[in-house]
């Protein structure tokens, strides 16, 4: 079976030193979790995602 991919696009986000490490920490957790690698982008759109789907917009 086919996994359905949405094609990525590039942008350019700032964030606060801060959030730069947050992020980078919770990749690395989510990678010994889940025993697959996550970057600051994967994490960034799991993000973006649960907050869209609480604000009832699912995407």
């Amino acid at each position: 079976m086919d996994e359905e991919h949405e094609e990525l696009r590039e942008i350019t986000i700032f964030l606060e030193e801060e959030q730069i490490e947050a992020v980078d920490e919770l990749a690395r957790n989510l990678t010994k979790e889940l025993n697959q690698q996550w970057d600051r982008g994967a994490v960034i759109r799991l993000a973006l995602s649960e907050f869209f789907s609480k604000k009832g917009k699912i995407i």
